[in-house]
């Protein structure tokens, strides 16, 4: 995930630089060559040239407002369990990125459930290795109280389902291992197959991203050139 969003979230940061500086530096110059004309200017013109205004006026303050809304983030995200419980349950529910989520966890779940579980490590003693390498504060607490319910002696199948977190696949293959007692190669079947799944969900979202990008871009920076423009191309028109 962090790989696919690294080059759209450098990209889109960049353009929105080159918006601010051309919304700061670039516009102004353009405005007072339009008051030269004695004409009125498209809607358009008007709109940017009074978004490039009030840039302008307040700039420094919408800086101050970004740099201490990412600051309070961060340390709202280190400091509160509370908030990192909401945002990992609200990005489990983004379309895509959330599906993508939800399945790295489980693949994560059934990767070091198998792992710890094949290396002779006790059940309960592993689920605590396993809620720590989740990744999501939702699974974490629910792997956490699965633990619980494994050392009083209920099955792991049955404490899966009752998460209502883990697919029915993943679910119905654990219990076969547990009834074999192969249940480390089954977790690595479960982690083999949603690792897969990620792989491919991860390239598709890279694929759709990338339309988008130029998307964003051409709104962005195209939008500001033709709102420039269009004074000229109208006067141009008119004579």
């Amino acid at each position: 995930m962090k790989k696919a969003l690294t080059y759209p979230t450098a990209v889109l940061v960049v353009a929105f630089i080159v918006t601010g500086i051309l919304l700061y530096f670039v516009i102004p110059q353009f405005a007072e060559l339009f008051k030269g004309f004695g004409a009125d200017l498209p809607a358009f013109t008007k709109m940017v040239v009074a978004l490039s205004n009030f840039v302008q006026a307040n700039g420094i303050y919408i800086v101050v407002v970004i740099v201490a809304a990412v600051f309070a983030f961060r340390e709202a995200h280190i400091r509160s369990a509370v908030f990192r419980k909401f945002l990992d349950r609200v990005m489990l529910k983004i379309p895509v990125i959330g599906d993508i989520l939800y399945k790295s966890a489980v693949a994560r779940f059934a990767r070091t459930l198998s792992t710890m579980f094949a290396a002779g490590v006790p059940l309960v003693e592993a689920m605590e290795s396993v809620a720590k390498a989740a990744g999501n504060i939702i699974f974490t607490e629910a792997i956490l109280t699965m633990r619980d319910q494994v050392a009083t002696g209920t099955q792991l199948q049955l404490t899966m389902q009752q998460t209502g977190l883990f697919p029915n696949m993943a679910v119905q293959m654990v219990a076969i291992g547990e009834e074999s007692g192969s249940l480390d190669h089954m977790c690595a079947k479960v982690a083999e197959f949603y690792e897969e799944e990620v792989d491919v969900m991860v390239d598709n979202l890279t694929a759709l991203l990338e339309p988008m990008i130029m998307v964003v871009l051409g709104v962005l920076v195209g939008g500001l050139v033709v709102a420039m423009y269009l004074p000229i191309f109208k006067l141009g028109q008119a004579f």
